[in-house]
């Protein structure tokens, strides 16, 4: 698998005249090209800088480089699963808030929710897909009414 290549990690804004403050990142992994294009575009749309991965090793190595502000998570990828990775984070002591974004039924995405947060993880919520623009915008923007308070 490669990486979604329109949505790389590149300095934030560049090329832009004047710097302005710091965009948070999203690192975001799926292994629909197309479904990560829209969630990164989304994101950015809502004012993240965003990374789109579609699979493990590029998703560890882009977490393990740069300092998440928020983790969109699939959970069923072919050679990875959401479970795995949800491992890895304890593992990195991520204190990043990370959303569950599955086309699994709302049962699995339950499960998985209080399963990261029973290994310590800020499991932020959950999105079902296919994933519409106002759902990730309200949740982002409750994540970053929460960050700001």
């Amino acid at each position: 698998m490669t990486d979604i290549s329109s949505h790389e990690a590149r300095p934030a804004d560049a090329g832009a005249a004047v710097a302005g403050p710091r965009r948070p990142l999203m690192l975001l992994i799926d292994d629909e090209t197309s479904v990560g294009r829209f969630l990164a575009h989304a994101a950015e749309e809502c004012g993240y800088h965003a990374v789109a991965t579609s699979g493990g090793e590029s998703f560890r190595r882009e977490y393990r480089s740069q300092e998440p502000d928020i983790i969109a998570l699939d959970l069923g990828m072919p050679g990875v699963d959401g479970v795995e990775l949800l491992r890895f984070l304890c593992e990195q002591k991520c204190s990043a808030p990370i959303v569950i974004i599955s086309g699994f039924d709302q049962r699995v995405l339950d499960s998985s929710i209080r399963l990261g947060a029973a290994m310590g993880l800020d499991m932020a919520g959950s999105l079902t897909k296919p994933v519409r623009l106002h759902e990730l915008a309200a949740l982002l923007a409750r994540l970053d009414t929460g960050r700001a308070a």
